[in-house]
């Protein structure tokens, strides 16, 4: 089993690295796009022998006390097959 943990700035945080990225897109000459918020991923490994609910709470666990940071950071977990 896997899951999948998508950690990104809360709105209204200031992301200087999207901003550059979004930029950089401008300058490239990419166009229609309005803003560009940049984030983390993360692929966690979990052995089989647990079941999904336990595998769910023990990375929600993860991504809440050690991937994000509760106070600029959302994230969301999901369990792949």
């Amino acid at each position: 089993m896997k899951a999948a943990v998508h950690v990104t700035l809360k709105p209204g945080v200031l992301d200087p690295q999207g901003k550059a990225i979004h930029h950089s897109a401008e300058t490239l000459g990419f166009e229609g796009i309005s803003d560009i918020r940049q984030g983390k991923y993360f692929e966690i490994e979990i052995v089989d022998s647990i079941s999904e609910s336990e595998a769910r709470n023990a990375v929600e666990s993860i991504a809440r006390d050690i991937l994000a940071n509760p106070v600029i950071e959302d994230y969301t977990v999901e369990i792949l097959r």
